[in-house]
Order: structure tokens, then sequence, then C-alpha cells
């Protein structure tokens, strides 16, 4: 019984309609993720390279006011810079992922929570993007890179 594709009476290129269109579809699922990680990490990235340009002393102080040690404000350059460039790569993208959904909730912790349950001028959610940063984060380190990735899987 063949389970895959190969020789066959019907030709050394030729496989069954199923396998065709379960490749296509594998196809069309790592793309959608390559998507959602190249879209995260430059948008993520962008922050982290204003920061780059222009210092992070207004985190520090954020911090410090919230009565945590200086050096976590360090930790935007890994959550704004390197976890993007991973999650863009698709090196370890679980693990930049999470560093990024850990980089947002600081983020609104430090300096969102007066907007957590308000509503902008349209109507949409004040926060609705760290929400959507958050909730891409979340699906990328569920899902995985996908194949279009360094890790490859």
């Amino acid at each position: 019984m063949r389970t895959g594709p190969g020789p066959s009476m019907l030709g050394a290129g030729a496989a069954p309609a199923s396998y065709r269109k379960g490749k296509t579809m594998n196809n069309q699922v790592d793309i959608g993720k390559l998507v959602l990680r190249v879209t995260l990490g430059l948008l993520i990235l962008l922050h982290g390279v204003a920061k780059i340009r222009g210092g992070i002393d207004p985190i520090v102080g954020m911090v410090t006011a919230a009565g945590l040690p200086g050096f976590i404000a360090y930790g935007a350059y890994i959550g704004e810079v390197l976890a993007p460039l991973m999650v863009i790569a698709g090196f370890h993208a679980r693990i930049g992922a999470l560093l990024i959904l850990v980089n947002m909730l600081f983020a609104i912790g430090l300096a969102h929570m007066g907007e957590l349950g308000q509503l902008n001028q349209s109507g949409g959610w004040a926060l609705e993007l760290q929400g959507m940063f958050i909730g891409t984060a979340v699906a990328i380190a569920l899902l995985g890179p996908g194949r279009f990735s360094v890790n490859g899987k």
C-alpha cells in the first residue's frame, strides 16, 4: 500500500490529489506563519531602533518609579531588538515571541495601565495595538515558525 509520493502505476511524478492538496495546504500554513513572524518582528523592531537611537532613559525612569531596579529597562533591547530579529529569522521564534510578549506586558504595566479599560476616539480599545502585538506573539509561540525559517519547523 502506498503512503506518499513516488513511482506508481501512474508514473514517477504522479501523486494522489489528496497528497497534492495537503502539500499546498502546508505551504499556505507556512506562508501564513512567515507573514505573522515578519509583521510582528518588523513592527516591534521599529520600536527597538528608536530606543537604540534615542536611548532608554525614559524607560529607566518608569521602571525605577515603579520600584524596580533600573537595569530592568535594558530588557527593552532584548524585547524590541533581539527578540524581533529572532522572530523574523525564525531562529528559536517561539522563544523570541515569548520575549516580545513579556516586553509588551511590561510596556502595558509601566506605561499604559491607565488606558487598560478605555476606548479611543474611534471607539476601538485604546490598547488595540498592544493587544494585537500580544495576540500575534502568543500565536507564534503556539504555532512555531514554520518551514520558511532558520529552524525550518
